[in-house]
């Protein structure tokens, strides 16, 4: 069986983690499966929004236990292979150029952290519990590390990173981890009204503003970034796009890609 449910339906796929019985804790097939999956999902020009969610009771609950066995007898190189594909997983997704929600309850744990940290948008119910647990067990959160500090904050994550505390949604969305708390009945509805943001979005734009966030977050405002932010509205003004929105703003009417939605 596969580690992953993954639909389409219409403009929109879904990805749920698939291993309830170990409450969703990957191992080195799910880090390859969510690998692929992202991969052909990006390619698709079609697609406007994912939902990244998981099955059971718990989002995820980091690494699988057979799989630290494991990593326990693996050398150096085995252990830097292993870390490296993880680290292009959480990249992969990252860099999809489709915009990706989190729809997380649960418990979310570790690795766990870091695949709901890689999403554009975190949904949480009020009953899940976050935990950053790496330094419990003699580790650091490396792979994950670069997208939970984004996410998470410098001054949380230093608390987070090293106490290896559990810390409630309401906590995680006053940091910034994440961005909308609800009940659990109202997870399904929050994330479809994300996803339903994005739909009356120009396709391309909403994509384009996607990578504008992550090429500018860190960079000086300085002449080579000004040029750069100068020439990505030139092109987008200039598209097809660009002035189907405009000519259906001024005649009040809906785009042709809301209409489509």
């Amino acid at each position: 069986m596969s580690s992953l449910d993954v639909r389409r339906e219409g403009a929109v796929a879904s990805v749920f983690l698939n291993r309830p019985e170990v409450r969703n804790a990957f191992n080195d097939e799910v880090v390859a499966e969510l690998t692929a999956t992202f991969t052909t999902l990006g390619a698709d020009p079609s697609l406007r929004a994912i939902v990244l969610g998981a099955h059971g009771s718990a989002f995820c609950a980091g690494a699988d236990l057979a799989w630290m066995r494991a990593m326990a007898d693996y050398t150096w190189a085995q252990n830097q292979a292993d870390a490296q594909a993880l680290a292009d997983m959480l990249w992969t997704i990252y860099r999809c150029p489709v915009p990706i929600v989190c729809r997380i309850q649960g418990d979310c744990y570790a690795g766990g952290v870091g695949l709901a940290a890689v999403c554009d948008v975190r949904v949480a119910t009020d009953s899940v519990s976050f935990c950053l647990s790496e330094t419990r067990l003699g580790l650091v959160p490396a792979t994950i590390g670069p997208y939970v500090v984004r996410a998470l904050g410098e001054s949380a994550s230093r608390r987070y990173f090293t106490t290896a505390e559990r810390f409630t949604a309401a906590q995680a969305q006053h940091a910034g981890l994440v961005h909308e708390v609800c009940a659990d009945h109202e997870l399904d509805a929050c994330v479809n009204g994300i996803v339903s943001a994005w739909l009356a979005n120009g396709p391309v734009a909403t994509r384009a503003a996607k990578h504008l966030v992550q090429d500018l977050a860190g960079r000086p405002i300085d002449e080579e970034l000004r040029a750069d932010t100068a020439r990505r509205i030139a092109d987008i003004r200039a598209s097809d796009e660009a002035r189907e929105g405009l000519q259906a703003f001024l005649q009040k009417r809906l785009p042709s890609w809301k209409g489509a939605a």
